[in-house]
C-alpha cells in the first residue's frame, strides 16, 4: 500500500486511535462496539446517527469523545421551536463607526465547528432538519446567496429518543442516509451497570485528556481511503447491497418483509467504513469479518420495512443477518 508518511509515523497514528478509545472509556463504561463504529465513523469522514432510551449517556459518550479529540466542539439542542438560522447561522446589521456606513455582517451559527452533537435531532421539525443537510453532504452552507466552507475535519453526531412519539419528528429517508452509520446503544450488562452505579455516585471524576489533533485525524481520514481491498470482496458488497432490493433480488426473505432495498451510497458507505475499520485494528486491507460488521449500522437506515415486518417486528438488522447467511462469499484465491 502506496503511503506518502513513514512506516513510524503510521504506527504512531494508528496507537492514538487505541489511545483515543481509552480516553473514551475512562469516563463511558462497556458501549465498546458503540465506541468503536462511531470512531470509524470519524475515520471514514462520514456522520453519525445514536439512537437509545433515556440515561444511556449517548451526550456524555459524544462529549467525552469530543474532549478526547483537540478540535473545536458545539452542542445543539434540537426543540420544535428551533430555526434553520439558530444552526446555520444569520445576518446581522452593524454600523462601521469611521463612515457611519451600515452594513450587513454574517454572524456563523453554531455549526461552524469540527465537532457538532445533534442532541434529540428529532424533536425539530423538517424545516430545521434540512438545515443540517448542505452542511452533512457538502461542508458547506449558504445564506444569502454567500457560501460558507466547513473547516475540516466536520463531524456530526445526532442522537435520538426510539420511545417518545408525541413532540417528535421522524428524519425522512433522505436525511437519514446522509449519516454514514446509524448505532443503536442497548442497556448495560449486570456487572457494567454496577460499576457505572460507583463511578457516577462518588467525588472522583476522570480528566480526559486530548490524545489526537486536527492535521492527524485529516491525515487518518485520507489513510482510510488507502486501505486496499480485493475485487471479489468489491463484487461481495454489490451483491450484498443489490439483494436488499425487493424487486431485484431472489431472496424470499427480503420480497416478504423489505419495501424499499439500500442504495448505492450503502456500498459506498460499506467499503469505506471496512476500511476505516480495518485500519481501526491495524491492518492495511479489508477481510470479510471487516464487511460483515460494518453492514448492520450501513444499511440499519437504508432498508425500509414494509408495513407487516412493522407489525410482526421484524427489523433491517435481521435482513443484514439473513443476507450474510445466504450470499455467497467470494472463494479464496491462492
Amino acid at each position: 500500500m502506496a503511503l506518502e508518511i513513514s512506516e513510524a509515523n503510521l504506527k504512531t497514528l494508528i496507537h492514538k486511535i487505541s489511545l483515543l478509545k481509552q480516553e473514551i472509556q475512562k469516563v463511558i463504561v462497556g458501549q465498546d462496539v458503540v465506541i468503536e463504529e462511531m470512531l470509524v465513523a470519524l475515520m471514514a469522514g462520514g456522520h453519525c446517527l445514536l439512537e437509545g432510551v433515556p440515561g444511556l449517556a449517548k451526550t456524555l459518550m459524544v462529549r467525552t469523545m469530543s474532549q478526547a479529540l483537540d478540535l473545536s466542539f458545539r452542542r445543539i439542542q434540537f426543540t420544535p421551536d428551533l430555526m434553520p438560522t439558530d444552526i446555520i447561522g444569520t445576518e446581522i446589521l452593524e454600523e462601521d463607526h469611521v463612515t457611519g456606513k451600515r452594513f450587513f455582517k454574517f454572524n456563523k451559527g453554531p455549526i461552524f465547528a469540527h465537532i457538532i452533537l445533534a442532541d434529540e435531532i428529532n424533536r425539530t421539525p423538517p424545516k430545521t432538519q434540512s438545515a443540517l443537510l448542505e452542511a452533512m453532504q457538502e461542508f458547506e452552507v449558504t445564506y444569502a446567496g454567500q457560501t460558507y466552507p466547513l473547516e475540516r475535519p466536520f463531524f456530526i453526531l445526532a442522537t435520538q429518543n426510539p420511545i417518545e412519539q408525541a413532540g417528535t419528528y421522524p428524519l425522512p429517508e433522505a436525511q437519514l442516509d446522509r449519516f454514514l452509520l446509524y448505532v443503536k446503544i442497548g442497556y448495560p450488562s449486570a456487572e457494567e451497570e454496577t460499576s457505572i452505579l460507583s463511578r457516577t455516585t462518588g467525588t472522583k471524576a476522570e480528566k480526559v485528556q486530548p490524545v489526537i489533533g486536527k492535521d492527524e485525524i485529516i491525515q487518518l481520514q485520507a489513510l482510510t481511503r488507502e486501505v486496499s481491498i480485493s475485487d471479489d470482496l468489491v463484487t461481495y458488497v454489490s451483491t450484498l447491497i443489490r439483494a436488499t432490493r425487493p424487486d431485484t433480488t431472489t431472496n424470499e426473505y427480503v420480497k416478504e418483509w423489505v419495501r424499499w432495498g439500500a442504495g448505492p451510497r450503502a456500498g459506498q458507505a460499506l467499503i469505506l467504513t471496512a476500511k476505516a475499520r480495518a485500519l481501526f485494528h491495524g491492518r492495511y486491507a479489508v477481510i470479510m469479518e471487516d464487511l460483515q460488521t460494518m453492514a448492520y449500522p450501513v444499511l440499519r437506515h437504508r432498508i425500509l420495512m414494509n408495513f407487516k415486518a412493522e407489525a410482526e417486528q421484524v427489523t433491517a438488522d435481521d435482513v443484514t443477518t439473513e443476507l450474510i447467511k445466504v450470499v455467497a462469499r467470494p472463494s479464496l484465491r491462492l
